[in-house]
């Protein structure tokens, strides 16, 4: 039996789905929190795409390098000399140790220079042309492969587990998250806890977040996008979002970065791409991480390094013309906030008017990135 829907019933149908879609928007705006955040790496059962195997780690390159009843070594030339070659590693020094790369064509990321080029990747979807040199670098560590070592695990625990880690961002000029040809996005950090659920391991949309504008006004970043049958796409623009593990402050820059984020009212999932600073990824490593620790997932940074300037693509320096950064990927998971600006509280978040949330705004300074101090 045929039902016609009067015009009625048909206008409260479309009011209903668009206050859906709108659920959690407040004066055009939505707010998500940082959740989850991997090294986009392609991995297939039994690491098909390591035919040679992992790379050695710290322990194992220690070992070849000084071998037991040879001699004897000294304090100076063994534990001192490798953690000086990690803080400062030698490109043109490395002591014949093989570096394993992924022999795939398969890869996760995005297209960050528009061109289908002999060393992209494709997806495994059949999308071609995906830059993500990095993955050439991680794909065979076992610190990077997921649910299996130290990074992986410490990674996503610190994201949610740690304040200095509180990254994200805000949607301004929301009209739709189905479909909205010219939004804005504003980057900050957080100053709260995450709101779970009684395990205490799952994040539950609803949760708010003040604005750190004094400690963290270098992460205060903006960028323009749009959002595609509820995908949001944002034009590329340099990143910094913090990254610390065990409590040690450290940042992260991304060149020319940009999202495709699945959005919904509660969440937002999917991938960030852009060209990763080499010297910062690498000091981030090293600060928050010990050589104990690296030995975990058998990461060995100086040979980490050395591949980095090997496959770096991206930013190069105007005096030397090397490259000074590497494209790559992350897999990022977000959570709906309610972002507080520094003369709010809860309240006045969640009932306050349009007009209260733009005059807030407009007390907060936007710092772009490239005045920002490193």
């Amino acid at each position: 039996m045929k039902t016609l829907l009067g015009a009625a019933a048909l206008g409260a149908f479309a009011a209903s789905a668009q206050a859906a879609d709108l659920e959690n928007v407040r004066g055009g705006r939505i707010g998500f929190v940082l959740t989850t955040l991997h090294w986009a790496t392609y991995q297939t059962a039994g690491a098909k795409e390591c035919p040679n195997g992992f790379n050695d780690g710290p322990r194992e390159q220690f070992k070849i390098l000084f071998p037991e009843g040879k001699r004897k070594y000294t304090l100076m030339e063994t534990q001192i000399a490798r953690e000086s070659e990690g803080w400062y590693p030698q490109p043109d020094d490395d002591h014949g140790f093989a570096f394993y790369e992924p022999q795939t064509k398969i890869g996760l990321g995005l297209n960050l220079d528009g061109k289908v080029g002999p060393n992209d990747f494709t997806t495994p979807d059949g999308e071609p042309g995906i830059d993500n040199q990095l993955y050439r670098a991680l794909g065979c560590v076992r610190s990077y492969r997921d649910g299996q070592t130290a990074n992986d695990f410490f990674d996503n625990q610190e994201i949610q587990k740690t304040p200095y880690n509180r990254s994200m961002f805000e949607i301004s000029g929301v009209d739709s998250l189905a479909n909205d040809d010219s939004v804005d996005v504003t980057w900050y950090r957080g100053l709260d806890a995450l709101m779970t659920d009684a395990t205490g391991e799952n994040v539950v949309a609803g949760g708010s977040q003040r604005i750190d504008a004094r400690f963290g006004k270098r992460f205060i970043q903006k960028m323009h996008g749009k959002i595609v049958d509820g995908v949001l796409i944002t034009e590329p623009a340099d990143i910094t979002f913090p990254w610390a593990t065990f409590g040690l402050p450290a940042d992260e820059l991304i060149r020319g970065m940009r999202m495709k984020l699945k959005i919904t009212s509660t969440g937002a999932l999917g991938l960030m791409g852009g060209y990763a600073d080499i010297d910062m990824w690498y000091n981030q490593t090293m600060r928050s991480e010990s050589t104990h620790h690296q030995s975990y997932g058998a990461l060995s940074p100086p040979s980490l390094y050395k591949a980095f300037l090997r496959l770096a693509d991206g930013y190069p320096d105007a005096k030397t013309g090397k490259n000074t950064a590497i494209s790559s990927a992350l897999r990022a998971g977000f959570t709906q906030v309610y972002i507080l600006r520094p003369d709010q509280n809860v309240a006045g978040e969640v009932e306050g008017t349009a007009t209260q949330t733009a005059k807030a705004a407009d007390q907060t300074e936007i710092v772009p990135v490239r005045d920002a101090k490193r």
